[in-house]
């Protein structure tokens, strides 16, 4: 077992892909550091246990495009395909260079069949092998790995989660590979000593979170909900890789579950669909949704609700990303282990345990005040 680290004000982060959700995390670091460090809006908490976001700081980074492999973080980011908005124009380098990552099922093989612009180019350089990453993530004293891979990512996943363990580093998994949730992984992480939170981050105010919310209303406002659905579109590399169907079967699950953990009783399979719908290549990285939900009110009389949500995909997560980043420092300094459930339900759609959004934030609070230990 490891040891009670004492606390740092630092928080040494490496991450696995760096996409446009680490685009929007880095620059979002460099944003609540400087111009917007007087402005707290768009974050859910300023000071969490004593870390603020200007104590996050980018040690090591892996990826497997050549525009971005051998380039500093700070560059990287800003590198096709990523396409998010720029909302901070100075982010000062970070003095970790991205290394070539580790490709097994990163990547979808229909990706090559789209411009270079839209899609990756391979890097071509040796891949990492699990000493490798091991080695970096220890001479680079990194605290938390967060993992940014394609959806679809099983083994390439797997692979950064065993380095994690060797290397006793907290891991944070924002992608629908079950880890957190899988009982076997959650026991490893457990018997190492280790963190983990998870799994499939769920967006500040993205589609699930709205569409539970609303099943929570239905569910306590004693409306009964006979069908939903929920379709995206959207245009960055994320939706373009789901084009390839076979890669989203835990998606599908997790966003699906998301919803149905919420609703007064489970909704027949036919009833509901919840999931990525299409690529639009011009919408780039803003992301639309379509909620319908159709119900009965007072004496079974019938009502629906039709909602539109449009919001930029990747700054939409980065900001919950910098909490599931700081819980798990937290979860680190006090020497827990395995899934931290409060801050996995409250952040992520297919948690260990499902708990309606109010109450998972008051656990997590309690968390964080120190009340609870997980």
């Amino acid at each position: 077992m490891l040891q009670t680290r004492t606390s740092s004000r630092e928080i040494r982060v490496a991450l696995v892909g760096v996409g446009n959700c680490a685009s929007s995390l880095v620059q979002g670091i460099a944003h609540y550091a400087n111009g917007g460090a007087n402005d707290a809006i768009g974050l859910m908490h300023w000071d969490l246990a004593g870390y603020r976001p200007k104590d996050i700081r980018v040690v090591a980074a892996w990826d497997i495009d050549r525009r971005k492999v051998g380039r500093d973080v700070a560059e990287a980011i800003f590198a096709k395909p990523n396409c998010t908005q720029v909302f901070c124009n100075h982010v000062p380098p970070a003095g970790a260079t991205v290394q070539m990552g580790r490709m097994l099922d990163g990547v979808s093989d229909h990706m090559a069949d789209h411009p270079a612009d839209r899609t990756f180019l391979p890097a071509g350089e040796p891949e990492p092998e699990e000493e490798d990453v091991v080695r970096t993530l220890r001479e680079t004293g990194a605290d938390v790995l967060v993992n940014y891979l394609p959806v679809g990512s099983q083994r390439a996943t797997e692979f950064y989660v065993e380095c994690a363990l060797r290397a006793g580093v907290a891991f944070v998994n924002n992608i629908p590979v079950f880890i957190a949730s899988d009982e076997a992984w959650a026991r490893r992480f457990r018997e190492a000593g280790i963190p983990v939170i998870g799994d499939d981050i769920k967006a500040q105010l993205g589609a699930t979170i709205v569409h539970r919310v609303l099943t929570d209303l239905f569910a306590k406002r004693g409306v009964k909900l006979d069908r939903t659905y929920q379709l995206n579109t959207g245009g960055n590399t994320d939706f373009l890789n789901m084009w390839n169907r076979s890669r989203l079967a835990s998606k599908k699950i997790s966003k699906t579950e998301a919803v149905q953990s919420v609703a007064h009783r489970r909704l027949e399979d036919e009833n509901i669909h919840v999931g990525p719908s299409d690529y639009v290549a011009w919408q780039n990285d803003n992301k639309i949704c379509f909620i319908r939900m159709e119900g009965q009110l007072f004496g079974g009389v019938a009502m629906n609700l039709e909602l539109r949500l449009s919001v930029e995909d990747s700054p939409n997560s980065a900001g919950v990303a910098i909490d599931m980043i700081r819980c798990a420092k937290v979860a680190r300094d006090r020497g827990l282990a395995g899934p931290v459930d409060s801050a996995s339900a409250y952040f992520c759609k297919h948690p260990p345990r499902q708990f309606t959004d109010d109450d998972a934030r008051d656990l997590v609070e309690s968390f964080i005040r120190g009340d609870s230990r997980h």
